[in-house]
């Protein structure tokens, strides 16, 4: 059988490495039928993972590049471009440079990465800047947001360009075919904002993207939009601030469980719907960030992740792929070039 999308995994990335990564590409690949793998690392930590149902899907589903390298998660971006020429990362980039694979995902080192993938991948023509986007549970399913850090200083120009990837992201993910796009901002009234929002919101508004106008922070999570924008270093740390905010609650919910007799037996009548809340909001479920605007398909998973959220990141690359996320993209940008204020 032939396999039309293959997909190179940065075996040694994450605070687990083969423990997560191992495990996460054969759940990947009983998914999906169509879908090969490049698995980049070291090949007898790879294989004493594997049981004897993976290793009937080597050859036809699977291939190991062997190598003992690796990018570690405090390495100084100068010292993974300079001295670890031959880490798992860098090779499964190239695999994705050289066509031999439509895209890669790795937990590593989201520096080294961004880096690595921009030098050996290079941008899209008409995009000046990458943009990380990651997807966030609303009330009414999930919502996506970029950039979350790749950039810290923007102009409006940037902030139409991450707009046109973020909306086209939406729809290669299957999410809808018109994401509803906001822009975040102090308020919701046109007068607030700085002057970089303020032409921002200009510039969308002439766009053919369905923008509804600026989003406050607390109208995030409303589900009223499919894509928030913003700016890289805003947009950390209101990624970061939800994060926190998500393990306080988590703390402060177990501890009042704790206190008592009569806590304890509550907390085990209400497990089924904590339960279900929990599975609602577990990260675990959004990991995969894309890293937007470049050459080629590259997903960054959470350092932490296991094997479950590892997976999850990987099925984020295969329908980027599958749904041509680079076409729509360029298309896109394509569409707008006609905007006034030379958007490209």
């Amino acid at each position: 059988m032939q396999h039309n999308i293959t997909i190179a995994l940065d075996m040694m990335s994450g605070d687990h490495d083969v423990q997560s990564t191992v495990p996460a590409a054969f759940e990947i690949l009983k998914k999906h039928n169509d879908l090969s793998l490049i698995l980049v690392g070291d090949n007898d930590r790879i294989r004493s993972l594997m049981t004897e149902e993976m290793k009937k899907f080597e050859g036809n589903r699977y291939t190991i590049h062997h190598t003992k390298e690796f990018i570690k998660m405090d390495d100084e971006v100068l010292v993974a471009l300079r001295s670890k020429k031959n880490s798992s990362m860098k090779i499964s980039i190239e695999y994705v440079k050289d066509k031999s694979a439509d895209a890669c995902v790795s937990s590593g080192n989201t520096g080294a990465l961004m880096a690595l993938s921009k030098i050996i991948l290079k941008m899209l023509d008409g995009i000046d800047r990458p943009a990380i986007c990651t997807a966030l549970p609303t009330k009414k399913g999930i919502m996506h947001m970029l950039d979350l850090g790749a950039n810290i200083e923007c102009n409006s120009n940037h902030l139409l360009q991450f707009a046109f990837m973020g909306d086209a992201l939406v729809q290669s993910l299957e999410i809808t075919d018109n994401p509803i796009v906001g822009l975040l901002n102090v308020g919701s009234e046109e007068f607030k904002g700085n002057d970089m929002i303020k032409t921002t919101s200009k510039l969308l508004q002439k766009s053919k993207l369905n923008y509804k106008g600026y989003v406050e922070g607390d109208e995030i999570f409303s589900g009223n939009y499919d894509l928030v924008v913003t700016d890289g270093f805003v947009g950390n740390i209101a990624l970061k601030s939800i994060e926190g905010v998500s393990k306080i609650i988590s703390h402060f919910i177990k501890d009042e469980f704790k206190k008592s007799m009569l806590s304890k037996i509550q907390a085990i009548i209400s497990y089924p719907v904590m339960k279900s809340v929990k599975k609602r909001m577990d990260p675990r479920r959004y990991n995969g960030a894309s890293l937007l605007g470049l050459q080629g398909v590259v997903v960054k998973s959470h350092g932490s992740a296991d094997s479950y959220a590892f997976s999850r990141a990987i099925n984020t690359a295969y329908y980027e792929v599958k749904n041509n996320i680079l076409e729509k993209i360029k298309a896109s940008i394509q569409k707008e070039s006609q905007v006034d204020a030379k958007v490209l």
